[in-house]
This record gives C-alpha cells, sequence and structure tokens, in this order.
C-alpha cells in the first residue's frame, strides 16, 4: 500500500461567509404608523477556525482541497431572524505557520495541540428596519445588508516540532539511531537518502521523555536549496538542541572532520541563530573502527568545542552517555528558547481609524469600519444611502473630504464602491 505523500508546504483559499441582510417589515398595530416596524436581523456569517491537531502529519489533504469556505448566514424573513451560518474548522498539523500570501505578515504558529485560530471572520448580519426608527423617522423603509465574508490567501509551512534534531550527511547514521532510542521504525538501507522525510520519535529517559526528529540527509548547497535543502532545514529551526551525527569510518573512505564541517557550514548559511543553538557530536559506527584510530579522530574533533560522544546503534555502545547529556543539555535551555520560529500575531487593525486619500481620479476613504458600512448599505434604496450620509457626516467622512478639496461630482471610493460626491450642506 502506497504511504501518503509527506507535504510540508501548501497554498490554501480560506472564505468566511457572508451576513445575511435584514428584513423590512411592519406589524400591525393601531395607531403606529404603517403598523410599526419589526423587521428582524439576518444571520452571521460562519466563521473559518484552524486548529492544531497532532493526529495530522502533512499537508497533503491541502493539495486535494486549496479552498474552504463556510455557511453565509441566512436572510431575515419578516420578523423572523435568519439563521447563522455553519462555521467551518479545518484541522492542520501541530506546527503549522500560517502566512498571508498578499501581504507576506505571519498570521499565526499553530505550534499548540488543540490550539485554534479564526483565520476568516463570518460577516455580521444586517439589521432590520426595527433598528432604524427614531423621533423623525418612525417608519423607515430600509434594512441592513448583511456584510462581506473575508478572502484570506494563505501560505501554510509545516515546521515538526522536536527538542532534539539529528543532522549529519546522507548515511552518517541518523535512522539507525532514532530506532535505536525510540519507538520510531525509519526505513533504513546502506545507500544514501534513505531518509527522504523527516521521522519524529519519542525518547524515555529517566523520569522524562523527548522528542528526537531524525532529518532527512543535508548535502552541500542544502543552504541555498540544492537537494532537500530548504524544505529539511525549515524543520531544524524547531529543534532545541542539535546532535551532529558523523560517521566516524565513512564508507566513501571521506575525512569525517571535513564532512562535519560542511553540514555546519550549511547550517550556519542558513541560520546563524540556528547555527548557535546547543550542539552534541554523535560519531556513529564506533564500532567499525580500528580504536588504534579513534584517539587522533577524536582530538580532532575536540578542537570544535562541543561535547564528543563515540557510538554503535547497533551495538548500543555510547547511548546512554549520549541521552544523558541530551537532556541535562535540554533542561538548561531557558524555556522561552522553545518558540524558535519567531511569529509575531498581526494586531487588529483599529475599527476607529479611516481616511481620506487623493487619488488621480477622485479620492478614496479608506477604513475598514468604514467599508464594512457602505458594503451593509442597500445603495438601491434612497433612503438607506440617505442615512448612509449622515452617518458619514456624523462621523467626519463628509467634512473631511471637504477638506480635501472635493467639489460636486468628483469620484468617491469607499472599497468596491464608487459614488459621485453630492455636497448636502
Amino acid at each position: 500500500m502506497a504511504l501518503p505523500m509527506f507535504l510540508d508546504e501548501a497554498e490554501v483559499t480560506f472564505v468566511s461567509g457572508r451576513g445575511g441582510s435584514g428584513a423590512v417589515s411592519f406589524h400591525r398595530e393601531k395607531h403606529v404608523p404603517r403598523g410599526g416596524p419589526n423587521g428582524a436581523d439576518g444571520g452571521r456569517g460562519g466563521d473559518v477556525i484552524l486548529q492544531a491537531d497532532r493526529a495530522r502529519r502533512t499537508l497533503y489533504d491541502f493539495k486535494l482541497n486549496p479552498k474552504y469556505e463556510a455557511e453565509n448566514g441566512e436572510h431575515a424573513m419578516g420578523n423572523k431572524r435568519g439563521k447563522n451560518g455553519r462555521y467551518v474548522i479545518v484541522k492542520v498539523p501541530v506546527g503549522t505557520v500560517i502566512t498571508d500570501m498578499d501581504t507576506g505578515d505571519v498570521l499565526r504558529d499553530m505550534n499548540v495541540d488543540g490550539m485554534k485560530f479564526v483565520i476568516c471572520q463570518g460577516g455580521k448580519g444586517g439589521k432590520g428596519n426595527q433598528h432604524y426608527t427614531s423621533s423623525v423617522r418612525q417608519a423607515p423603509n430600509f434594512a441592513q445588508k448583511g456584510a462581506s465574508g473575508e478572502v484570506v490567501n494563505c501560505k501554510l509551512e509545516l515546521k515538526l516540532l522536536a527538542d532534539v534534531g539529528l543532522v549529519g550527511l546522507p548515511n552518517a547514521g541518523k535512522s539507525t539511531l532514532i530506532s535505536a532510542i525510540s519507538a520510531a521504525r525509519p526505513k533504513i538501507a546502506d545507500y544514501p537518502f534513505t531518509t527522504i522525510v523527516p521521522n519524529l520519535g519519542v525518547v524515555k529517559f529517566g523520569d522524562g521523555t523527548f522528542v528526537v526528529a531524525d532529518m532527512p540527509g543535508l548535502i552541500q548547497g542544502a543552504s541555498e536549496g540544492i537537494g532537500l535543502g530548504h524544505q529539511f532545514l525549515r524543520h531544524v529551526e524547531r529543534n532545541r538542541v542539535l546532535v551532529h551525527v558523523v560517521e566516524s569510518n565513512p564508507i566513501d573512505e571521506s575525512d569525517p572532520v571535513e564532512n562535519y564541517k560542511l553540514i555546519e557550514k550549511e547550517l550556519q548559511l542558513y541560520s546563524e541563530e540556528i547555527f548557535s543553538r546547543p550542539r552534541l557530536i554523535a560519531l556513529s559506527k564506533i564500532d567499525i573502527i580500528p580504536s588504534s584510530e579513534f584517539g587522533a579522530l577524536r582530538e580532532r574533533f575536540e578542537a570544535f568545542g562541543h561535547p564528543i560522544f563515540p557510538i554503535s546503534a547497533v551495538s548500543g555502545q555510547g547511548l546512554q552517555p549520549l541521552l544523558f547529556e541530551i537532556t541535562e543539555t535540554l533542561a538548561k535551555v531557558d524555556a522561552e528558547t522553545e518558540a524558535t520560529v519567531i511569529t509575531p500575531v498581526l494586531a487588529e487593525e483599529n475599527e476607529k481609524f479611516w481616511d481620506v486619500v487623493e487619488e488621480e481620479d477622485g479620492f478614496r476613504v479608506v477604513g475598514k469600519r468604514i467599508i464594512r458600512m457602505v458594503d451593509m448599505t442597500d445603495l438601491n434604496n434612497e433612503e438607506a444611502v440617505r442615512y448612509l450620509h449622515r452617518r458619514l457626516a456624523r462621523i467626519g467622512i463628509i467634512e473631511r473630504l471637504r477638506e480635501a478639496g472635493i467639489e460636486e461630482g468628483d469620484n468617491v471610493a469607499i472599497g468596491d464602491f464608487e459614488f459621485s460626491f453630492t455636497d448636502q450642506r
């Protein structure tokens, strides 16, 4: 049976539901003009909610379904309120970073199992005409339209969560090591690139546990995207401690020290911050190197200043000291460094902010609140348009347009809507 494809990047569109429109309705009541307004409100559009789920291991599902939409809210009918649209919960693997493709801003790092993030809020339901009564408007003949939903084009990027990352050249012995210290059973063979996707294993040592990731092998030029390149290196960003596994007696007769330097250089070129992480050196396959040669090899590695552990994952030699040092090193790492990928949460736009900007063909009013106000107005209803004009005047937008030099008939754009300015002093 074919295994699911491992996919650690995907481009997805999320669309929340539009709000339902409010109703224009009047009930019969003696001595009340037109019976009195009782138009109900429209239903709210459904949200799109992302949820981190540890049972999800890849982003492959998003390749099959790159668009998710929530339900629209229902329109009000008379004095009956419209039903809210159903929300949609989209599950993503723990460790998925959400980036807005239009702005390049990181929206959220889904790094905790079960955490939820509303990536698209459903549009508000429109108000019925009962909300627009006043001392001078006792029988309003207009209602509010539902607000549009949100559309967010996202890039999803999976960065595996593991305490310890095993790095090194292909065939350095990483897969054998993770299978020896955890229940993980990666595919192992005597040819390069046996590991083509990261493997996670839980290691129990003493009274605690930690997660270790067996990463695909790096090659020269990986920091520039050669080979598995950035697909591998993005996962290293999560690791609090790196164990550099170096084959002590390479089959191709290459120099172990030069092999070590090659990988270290790629880590440094990719990220100085990653390069500065605590590092342990595991000299693997120590059981097949003559003891007379090991002393000189160890001396050469001591020059790099990292703890050195000769190991044999096959025989178990040296594994206990290595695991002890890993747990000690993890304990020393400041808890704040666990969130190794900085993902600033975007500040919510100030709802009260608005401004008038002069353009070549007229003027544009910007501001989320103002755009939504126009979007929810029935522009085919003269009474609704007059009400909108009064609201814009109360906020100060009309006066700001005058100050900017607008003249009768000039074009005014608000969101997707354009108007010819009429000054109603």
